[in-house]
């Protein structure tokens, strides 16, 4: 083969290309990764030849070089859900350009077994750790870090090598009840999120936040107990009903829980909005074609996927992630909420 000329047989080593560059092997390898101290003029030259060539990097035998595994585990409580499947095309997209692989694990509502199971993918050697909506304490965390970073969503949490991007959910709940108050609505009732879920527990704050700006009485009874799924929001509209309580609108846990509180009211014979407003939070990308759409909270959980990337590899570069530009929430009116009419007081038909 003749000096500069591409191999047969396959593609061109780094080898090959420092023979035909009239340099180092260790020369291209420093100039692939930005740390060689050659004129521009060889830089060109080099880089001349690895196109002529062909040549490409071998992302995973570089990082074994440089002690990594190229892989990213994920842990996630449910894959098949539509809120982390939004996260995870964040992941995606940002993982795409950066020759790391993500390897996913389910976690579990039990913060003990989510802590084994991120234990678990530390203990592959992975290069570090993404947990999405993670309830293992905050204490845990840090130790486990101790041998790979951990970034977490759903947390404010910045020590050593962990870092959490949260959401202000606190605000979800104050814009979701501000419009509907805005809408005449004074008996909201809320279906509520797991008792033990941070973000369950700020959104309900922020539910009492907006009737207390507003100077409307909190009614206790008008706080129900739901959950973050569909069947949560089913179940609890239809004890809410069967027992006559008097509302006008409904400010569900999630948009999942509204879905199933949409369900519930069609069963009564209960029309959305004219009978009953309703308001979710996430902004699914379903929500837009429920019938009539979703009125809900944004959450940017695409922006969360690739916020999170980018925290873990500013933490595998030796960087601090910055707080800063952790986007917002903000509310999208659509078709289920409307002014507070006379048939604002549903039943049991």
């Amino acid at each position: 083969m003749r000096r500069g000329q591409r191999p047969a047989g396959g593609p061109a080593t780094l080898v090959q290309v420092a023979q035909a560059a009239r340099v180092s092997p260790s020369t291209v390898s420093r100039i692939l990764n930005g740390t060689a101290r050659v004129t521009e003029k060889k830089r060109r030259a080099v880089e001349a030849v690895i196109a002529r060539l062909g040549f490409h990097p071998n992302p995973m035998a570089r990082g074994l070089r440089q002690g990594r595994r190229m892989t990213i585990g994920i842990v996630a409580l449910s894959v098949e859900s539509p809120f982390f499947g939004a996260i995870f095309r964040g992941i995606a997209d940002a993982l795409a350009g950066s020759e790391f692989a993500p390897l996913i694990l389910s976690g579990s509502p039990d913060p003990a077994e989510e802590a084994q199971r991120i234990a678990l993918l530390l203990s592959r050697r992975v290069d570090g750790v993404i947990a999405v909506t993670c309830r293992v304490p905050d204490e845990q965390l840090i130790r486990l870090a101790g041998t790979a970073p951990i970034v977490v969503c759903g947390r404010a949490l910045c020590h050593g090598k962990v870092f959490g991007i949260k959401l202000d959910n606190v605000l979800a709940g104050l814009l979701a009840v501000r419009h509907l108050i805005g809408l005449g609505h004074r008996r909201i009732l809320h279906l509520e999120g797991p008792p033990d879920h941070l973000d369950a527990a700020e959104r309900l704050e922020g539910y009492r936040r907006a009737l207390d700006e507003a100077r409307v009485p909190f009614d206790p009874a008008l706080v129900v107990r739901a959950g973050f799924y569909s069947e949560d929001g089913l179940g609890a509209v239809g004890r809410v009903l069967d027992t006559r309580r008097r509302f006008s609108a409904i400010f569900a846990a999630n948009d999942e829980c509204a879905y199933g509180a949409r369900l519930g009211l069609f069963q009564r014979g209960l029309r959305v909005p004219e009978d009953v407003s309703l308001v979710g939070v996430d902004d699914l990308p379903v929500s837009r074609y429920t019938t009539p759409p979703l009125t809900t909270v944004r959450q940017p959980l695409e922006d969360v996927g690739r916020r999170a990337v980018g925290s873990l590899l500013d933490l595998l570069h030796g960087r601090d992630p910055s707080t800063a530009g952790i986007p917002q929430v903000e509310l999208v009116i659509r078709g289920t909420t409307a002014p507070q009419g006379q048939a604002a007081f549903p039943h049991a038909r």
